[in-house]
């Protein structure tokens, strides 16, 4: 193990080495946006490119011409289907070159639509049988057509035909006056139809000019392959640039000059140099850094003055003018970036694998710095630097460890003191010689991860841990701690995981469980602070800059906050320039001269603060809308349950474009618009109106609307309405005759029922007359059955009483011989035989019996008759003669006759009527 020890040593040190060793151009670069086949689905080279006056991007892309408003592409071809290698933009139309081919196009109706120029006209024959239009300029108004051999020049309505008497590369309009650059004899002057070449410029002979332009009242001239010229009192002469040298070997495609103290120069090899006059830097550009592509064929500029580059294969936008600029490390050698530091002409960096310097557009890994690096704090000509080894100092391009005070996450000039604090993994340590930080102390009872410290008094410290609870920290002027309150746990506040503060405007400032707080000595207490959570409620990450300025990210998006006149103005920082590279909760802002420093994930960025902003009118934003990739008007109506896709244009692309907000109809939500497209769907029928804003910090400022009608669904249209009231009407009428027949139907129903059931009660009523007829007919036959039983009853007794007498008699008369005996025995045999008193109250008794019903009936209806009139009526009702009665009655028969008299008064009948028959209906 001891013998391999020295290989492990050599090969850590050569790995460093390498690492210290390497350095690479790296450069501060505006934002870049590429733009490739995928997203414009056109061809790879792009040869031309100008604005148009709809403020539009077009392109020469081969075999297309493409449109591009900052939010959608368009794509176009010839009628004749050839490669397109010049564009050119002049009021409405857009002028385009190709193969024996030039017209202009017009856009109608959200469509380009193509004119031929030459169509019918015999300019390409003979010596110019194969022309290319690789340029197009407009000078006195007129257009200029420019092949390699001729000029076809427009005015008005009529094209000439100019034969140039050499074969030209490309004509250059300068400060009005066309200049043509011919392939091996120099430079020429277009002038009155002819070419007049220009002596004083032979140096340029046998040389291929690809651009002329003049800046800082020089002409420039940049060659192929020899580099640049400018001329200076009237004498031709190298540029003597140091990238002068560079550009010989990387071929120069395509030059301007966008202001008079700047050029850009696009070469075939290493993408494009953008070049100051003033001092003489430069940026390049390329795939090494920004670009997809390092081959530049053509250079065009926006409304901003930035550039749109036409690539071998794709387009870029660079945003040279924008005020925010870009670090980044595509190697991946220089990580996260946590900390930075003002070096000369440079940074310090700190990242998560050790501290980097910057200069000189070279970034440098310091030897033996590998590992986290929290925080780097400037001590007059020295650097403090926490690391998660310990504490390093960097001095004299020398950097060197300490102490071992690990994770050192922040450092803190005391404001009262002559001595430095420095939060760390394991607490507070305290330098209190700032010549020496090899010793240090610590502050007793506090021994937890702390990440972040504030003095705003002389002997207090604020400190937040790194997962939960603030401390206050009360120390004497030897540094020895008197006091250690947790504040959060003092004030009652459960949930104080992820504890922030900030100081501003000499106050600190604590955000707990989504709340902003302040610390109110006099109470001793934490307070809600009403002037921030008006603002940042819900908002952690706040981090200042100074007094004035403070930087918050929300919802992915930074803004940099202002307080003006006591009002917090917010301005969005664009998300493109960070988007996906944020530290969250890491997130630093330094403050390095007059620029403005936030670290990222591979780099930082760079912005001035700005005091005003371009705030955009009324004609800066244009809505167009279409809807089936058709294109339509405002106060257009479309059809129902339609999507209506809508494009919201700005004049500008680059910083200068605001972010914007939308509404639609009367809804009070302002909806971000991240990508500059609404697409609206299940919409309902009916007016509708979108409306754009910006928001100036304070408020919403209204920009543009786009109004539009959503029809009525075909099935409830005029003609379905027509429809539907016919079908409707026609339903009526329907129902109503089918009611009419059914109420007809019902009505002989009705006439059938009532006839069934007049015969059904007929029937009933003849089947109960029926029936009662039987009940009364068989109740007269019980009636007669009972009086003939009676009635045999009772002449039955007397027939048999009659017989024993006889037989009795009878006896007497053959057994006597004595008449006073004979005479005694019959009497005796009489009185024998006569019907004793028993008898007759069992036969009154059964008779009242079997006639129970009939008496019943009787004295309820008269009840004034005696037992002897009830005795009466039974006989009658047995329809006896009085002759039958009196014997029974043991009355004579004028007695019975007597006695039926009375019976007839008391029951009221007359002597007409039948007193047996009456009983027999009772």
């Amino acid at each position: 193990m001891d013998n391999n020890l020295p290989k492990v040593k050599h090969t850590i040190a050569f790995f460093f080495f390498l690492l210290c060793s390497w350095a690479s151009a790296q450069e501060l670069l505006p934002f870049v946006e590429n733009f490739t086949k995928s997203n414009y689905n056109g061809d790879n080279q792009v040869w031309s490119v100008a604005q148009g006056s709809d403020n539009a991007f077009y392109f020469a892309n081969n075999h297309y011409l493409l449109r591009y408003n900052g939010v959608r592409w368009e794509k176009y071809s010839l009628p004749n289907k050839t490669i397109i290698r010049s564009v050119f933009s002049d009021g409405d139309k857009i002028y385009s070159g190709s193969y024996n081919e030039f017209g202009y196009w017009i856009r109608k109706n959200g469509t380009l639509h193509y004119t031929s120029l030459t169509k019918g006209k015999n300019f390409f024959r003979g010596l110019s049988i194969n022309e290319e239009i690789w340029k197009i300029f407009k000078h006195d108004n007129k257009i200029y057509f420019q092949s390699f051999n001729d000029l076809y020049v427009l005015e008005n309505t009529t094209i000439r035909k100019i034969r140039i008497p050499f074969q030209v590369s490309y004509c250059f309009l300068v400060e009005d006056k066309i200049y043509a650059a011919s392939v091996k004899d120099g430079v020429f002057l277009f002038e009155n139809n002819k070419f007049t070449k220009i002596e004083k410029w032979n140096l340029l002979e046998n040389n291929i000019i690809h651009a002329i332009d003049k800046a800082k009242n020089k002409m420039f001239f940049f060659t192929q392959k020899n580099g640049v010229y400018y001329e200076e009192n009237n004498t031709l002469k190298p540029w003597l640039h140091p990238i002068n040298e560079l550009l010989k070997k990387e071929t120069i495609i395509t030059a301007k000059a966008i202001s008079n103290n700047r050029l850009v120069i696009g070469t075939a090899f290493q993408g494009v140099y953008v070049v100051n006059l003033n001092d003489n830097s430069y940026n390049n550009i390329s795939r090494k850094n920004a670009l997809k592509n390092n081959s530049i064929l053509s250079i065009g500029t926006d409304k901003e003055n930035d550039l749109w580059l036409g690539l071998d294969n794709g387009i870029s936008h660079i945003e040279i003018n924008s005020s925010y600029k870009i670090f980044s490390d595509n190697t991946g050698i220089l990580g996260s970036v946590y900390t930075m530091a003002p070096l000369n002409n440079g940074l310090l960096l700190g990242s998560n694998h050790g501290v980097f310097k910057y200069q000189n557009k070279e970034l440098t890994l310091l030897p033996n710095s590998q590992g986290q690096v929290w925080d780097i704090l400037k001590v007059k000509d020295k650097y403090l630097i926490g690391h998660n080894d310990g504490t390093y100092i960097y001095e004299n391009n020398d950097l060197k460890k300490v102490n071992s005070i690990s994770g050192g996450w922040k450092f803190l000039k005391s404001n009262f003191h002559d001595a430095y604090f420095l939060a760390n993994y394991s607490g507070i340590v305290i330098y209190e010689n700032p010549n020496d930080f090899q010793n240090f102390k610590r502050f007793s009872n506090l021994t937890k991860p702390i990440k972040n410290i504030i003095q705003n008094k002389e002997n207090e410290l604020w400190a937040v841990d790194n997962y939960r609870s603030l401390y206050r920290l009360l120390f004497d002027e030897d540094f020895k701690v008197k006091k250690v309150e947790n504040i959060t746990q003092k004030n009652k506040i459960l949930n104080d995981y992820g504890v922030k503060m900030v100081s501003f405007n000499n106050e600190v400032l604590f955000y707990i469980n989504s709340k902003w707080y302040n610390y109110n000595a006099i109470s001793d207490k934490l307070e809600l602070n009403t002037y921030f959570n008006n603002s940042f409620a819900n908002i952690s990450e706040l981090i200042s800059i100074d007094d004035e300025n403070f930087i918050v990210l929300k919802e992915k998006s930074l803004f940099l906050i202002n307080r003006v006149n006591n009002k917090f103005v917010w301005n969005l920082i664009p998300e493109k320039y960070y988007e996906g590279k944020i530290i969250n909760q890491d997130s630093k802002v330094f403050k390095v001269g007059s620029q403005i420093l936030l670290n990222l994930d591979d780099g930082f960025f760079a912005f001035e603060l700005q005091k005003s902003k371009f705030k955009p009118n009324k004609n800066s934003v244009r809505v167009e809308a279409m809807v089936d990739g058709v294109f339509i008007e405002r106060s257009a109506t479309i059809g129902h349950n339609k999507s209506i896709n809508l494009d919201i244009i700005s004049e500008f692309y680059g910083n200068s474009k605001q972010e914007l907000f939308y509404t639609l109809d009367d809804t009070k939500d302002f909806n971000s618009l991240k990508n500059s497209n609404i697409v609206l769907n299940n919409l309902s029928s009916g007016s509708h109106e979108l409306v754009i804003y910006y928001n100036d910090g304070e408020n919403y400022v209204q920009l543009s609307s786009f109004n539009f009608r959503v029809d009525m669904p075909w099935y409830i249209s005029i003609w379905m309405i027509l429809i539907y009231l016919s079908i409707i009407g026609g339903a009526f009428y329907l129902y109503y005759k089918w009611n009419k027949i059914r109420y007809i139907e019902k009505l002989k129903l009705k006439e059938e029922e009532l006839k069934h059931q007049k015969e059904i009660l007929k029937l009933e009523m003849d089947a109960q007359s029926k029936l009662k007829l039987q009940e009364y007919e068989k109740h007269i036959l019980e009636v007669q059955i009972q009086a003939k039983a009676s009635e045999v009853a009772g002449k039955s007794l007397s027939i048999a009483k009659q017989s024993e007498m006889i037989e009795s008699i009878q006896k007497a008369l053959e057994t006597e011989n004595d008449m006073s005996n004979l005479k005694s025995s019959i009497k005796k045999s009489i009185k024998i035989n006569a019907i004793n008193k028993n008898e007759w109250q069992s036969f009154e008794k059964n008779l009242l019996q079997s006639n129970e019903e009939f008496v019943q009936r009787l004295t309820k209806k008269y009840p004034v008759l005696t037992s002897k009139d009830i005795k009466l009526c039974i006989y009658l009702r047995m329809n006896l003669s009085s002759k039958e009665i009196a014997p029974l009655m043991n009355i004579s028969f004028r007695g019975v006759e007597l006695h039926r008299y009375r019976l007839r008064k008391k029951i009221g009948l007359t002597a007409d009527d039948s007193l047996s028959k009456f009983m027999i209906n009772i």
